[in-house]
């Protein structure tokens, strides 16, 4: 047999193709080439496939080999063809079950010495093998449990070439080898469970709005003193949403898999991201040279991007989330190559009224210059700001209150109240493409079938000719107002929902 063929998969963002691995033996000049459009990463393959072949006892025949991946026209990146690459060459002899080799999807880093190692982004190359169809994947050992997640597929863990080769009906010694561990896993702490919403302490109309803002998949900015309680809220926010389903679940493991984070089970909590206030536009949105890693943006989908101190952030890098705040998706151009990745979080701003954090508070003393405020606030474009549902400012706690609990709501209370509210809106607007209010479209929410009569939109209408509120801002006005009114467990608009709205969305009072 001279030509072998098995397969693997090449990830651009989170989404995989099927790579088809064909290797063809001829009777020419010794020699290893691999064409198909590979990387600087995926050129070197030759070499370590070479050295993790005569390490294994398994030495390439010494003719010209020449592995093909295709599509050729598809940019490939990484390391994690070694295997791949390894198994069709290796097949070409006939020392292995042709039709096994060629049902099967290979996946994984070698060592020179012939060990497996683990890879990034396992998680979503396993979903991808699965939704085209194949039934079985070969992983490294130390990635197995990451996708065993995956249903519908098996998955058959080595710690070796060898291993992976013997599978396949090779005849040849398996070394007893330790398998290569992932990264240090991070310590999981249970934020959700540690951190309860009855520690907020003299802000009840704070805890209302985070509520509303978890009651609709709102975006909110808090604004107010240092010590006003706005970190303290927006650690919170997790706790109070609901466990993430089986799809979202996947969607922020694979994204976890693809930074390189160990992924070993499928977590219902939704995630918490809070970069630095000196993170690069990069850093937000992701991005690289060679192989395109998800930001800040991408790893908080189906949770909670906030950020603090949102005056200090770079102007460029809070612009970059416009974009990803009207899609839910961000998709990162590089040159003869895209990636897109889920941006569907929800954005959470804290912000002083100036830099010393004084300006305007009862008691405080500002020292700060006026152009020193002007340019502070000026960070926060209006566009930003229009597409932020909720502008909270909060005042400096006066009274404080010892006692555990003092501020009424519970985040197990909370919780419930919101799924409450979530499966409201679900019955609502099962009939469309949404789920959550802060995701329909305004045209629907102002034709649609639940628009309100002109009586109970007349504050709205009011604003609007005002120029107290854009039409986009008119739109969220009317999605916050739907999950106040779902949160008080109705199915129709009274007009206190508007009023109320536009008071969490301008602090215009009606």
């Amino acid at each position: 047999m001279s030509v072998a063929r098995t397969w693997s998969v090449a990830l651009t963002g989170i989404d995989g193709a099927i790579v088809e691995v064909e290797a063809d033996l001829t009777k020419q000049t010794p020699d290893f080439r691999l064409i198909g459009l590979p990387d600087k990463a995926l050129g070197e393959a030759v070499q370590r496939v070479r050295n993790a072949c005569d390490n294994s006892e398994l030495p390439l025949p010494r003719r010209r080999l020449t592995v093909n991946l295709s599509p050729a026209s598809l940019p490939k990146q990484g390391s994690g063809f070694d295997l791949a690459i390894a198994i069709a060459s290796l097949a070409t002899e006939g020392i292995m079950d042709a039709a096994s080799v060629a049902a099967t999807v290979h996946l994984g880093e070698l060592g020179l010495d012939g060990r497996l190692r683990p890879v990034p982004g396992v998680l979503p190359a396993v979903l991808a093998a699965a939704r085209a169809g194949f039934d079985r994947v070969v992983v490294p050992e130390s990635n197995r449990r990451e996708a065993e997640l995956v249903d519908g597929i098996r998955v058959i863990g080595a710690g070796s070439l060898a291993e992976a080769a013997r599978f396949h009906g090779a005849s040849v010694e398996v070394p007893e080898v330790e398998p290569v561990a992932l990264g240090a896993a991070p310590v999981p702490v249970a934020e959700s469970e540690s951190l309860d919403l009855a520690d907020v302490i003299g802000q009840p109309e704070a805890v209302e709005a985070l509520q509303v803002a978890a009651a609709g998949g709102h975006h909110i900015m808090m604004s107010g003193p240092p010590g006003a309680g706005k970190t303290m809220l927006a650690r919170r926010l997790p706790g109070i949403l609901p466990p993430l389903e089986d799809e979202a679940a996947l969607a922020v493991a694979s994204v976890r898999s693809l930074s390189g984070d160990p992924v070993t089970d499928l977590s219902r909590t939704p995630p918490f991201e809070a970069p630095h206030h000196t993170a690069s536009v990069a850093a937000l949105v992701g991005g690289g040279s060679k192989i395109i890693r998800p930001g800040a943006i991408a790893r908080a989908t189906e949770g909670v991007l906030f950020l603090d101190e949102a005056g200090e952030f770079a102007s460029s890098a809070l612009d970059a989330l416009r974009q990803p705040l009207e899609n839910g998706s961000i998709v990162i151009h590089r040159s003869g190559l895209s990636a897109e990745f889920p941006a569907r979080f929800q954005l959470v701003l804290a912000t002083n009224p100036c830099p010393c954090g004084d300006y305007g508070v009862r008691g405080g003393s500002c020292t700060c210059a006026p152009f020193a405020i002007r340019r502070y606030h000026s960070r926060l474009s209006g566009p930003l700001l229009d597409r932020v549902d909720i502008e909270l400012a909060m005042t400096r706690v006066s009274v404080a209150h010892t006692a555990r609990g003092s501020s009424g709501v519970t985040t197990a209370t909370a919780r419930d109240r919101v799924s409450e509210a979530r499966a409201r809106t679900a019955s609502l607007l099962r009939d469309t493409p949404w789920r959550l209010n802060a995701h329909v479209s305004g045209t629907w929410l102002r034709q649609g079938p639940y628009a309100p009569p002109p009586a109970v939109r007349r504050p709205l209408d009011n604003a609007l000719a005002r120029g107290s509120l854009t039409l986009r801002g008119y739109d969220r006005v009317l999605r916050l107002a739907w999950s106040a009114a779902a949160l008080d467990g109705r199915d129709r608009l009274a007009i206190d929902d508007i009023g109320r709205a536009l008071f969490l969305k301008k602090g215009i009072r009606t």
